[in-house]
């Protein structure tokens, strides 16, 4: 799968992968609590579509995907199908599970699968160590109930083993397609969302402030983090990157300070420090 290089695609390079990680990360939770605010109005596959229609349609203007679909071979052509499944699939378990869950839960559910991608790379004692750190921190983070809404959970299980999928899939594109490849697969996740979040979608297209809300989570949910993960796959290896997203609980903290008035006490703040810790004393493989 080839593409043609972007013109900001040498300050790109010159930027170090982990800022793009963690412009990513900070997204990652803004665009969610942004989303929890929609519920209230319009159906949560609604504005599950409306994030995909949004990052469809803002990736399509820009990057033009159809070039590369056209290009490309039968084999890249069902990854790209293959992802742009897995991110509708994964965009509606996710909102579906933190409709019913605190998204805290969630998330610590949803990082299970990148702790086990993580191992699976692992080629140091010095890496076990940053792993077991940043481990150790997120269940310091993330008080995972076992009680509650059973639907929720199976939902949210889903999204971890989805987000393993589009990390998988992301790292085979990042190299090749790059963003030229996530964007077509936004418009395969569109296609395939669409029967079950159009309907749910209406009343936010009648309603400019409830449609401006939508544009705006999708950009923050789906562009802005997805073209940065795609910008961070592309130069780290997926052992590594699989660790760093152990940063997500510590943007969730944060952003729960800035936004929501969430005040972390003393275990949120050691377990933000161990994440710290992980990250800090990992050291990539050599490639």
């Amino acid at each position: 799968m080839s593409s043609e290089a972007p013109t900001a695609a040498p300050l790109a390079q010159r930027l170090p992968p982990q800022l793009f990680f963690v412009v990513s990360a900070v997204f990652h939770y803004l665009g969610p609590a942004c989303a929890v605010l929609l519920f209230a109005a319009v159906d949560v596959l609604g504005v599950a579509w409306l994030r995909i229609a949004t990052a469809a349609l803002v990736f399509a203007l820009w990057r033009r995907p159809w070039r590369l679909w056209r290009r490309s071979g039968p084999a890249d052509r069902r990854t790209l199908l293959g992802l742009g499944l897995v991110l509708a699939a994964m965009n509606a378990c996710f909102y579906l599970a933190i409709a019913r869950l605190p998204l805290a839960t969630v998330g610590a559910i949803e990082f299970l699968g990148p702790i086990a991608l993580a191992l699976a790379g692992l080629r140091s004692r010095r890496n076990l160590a940053a792993l077991s750190l940043a481990a150790a921190g997120v269940a310091l983070l993330t008080q995972i109930r076992l009680e509650g809404d059973g639907l929720g959970y199976a939902l949210a299980f889903a999204n971890c083993v989805l987000f393993v999928a589009y990390v998988v899939l992301g790292h085979r594109i990042a190299g090749t397609g790059g963003i030229d490849g996530l964007a077509a697969a936004m418009l395969a996740a569109l296609v395939a969302i669409t029967p079950l979040g159009l309907v749910p979608a209406l009343p936010a297209l009648a309603d400019p402030v409830l449609l401006l809300a939508g544009i705006g989570v999708g950009i923050a949910s789906s562009v802005i983090p997805y073209a940065c993960d795609l910008l961070a796959m592309a130069r780290l290896p997926r052992a590594s990157f699989a660790l760093m997203l152990s940063l997500l609980p510590a943007t969730a903290a944060a952003i729960g300070v800035l936004v929501l008035g969430q005040i972390p006490s003393a275990r949120d703040l050691a377990g933000i420090v161990l994440v710290m810790a992980g990250i800090a004393l990992h050291r990539a493989a050599r490639t």
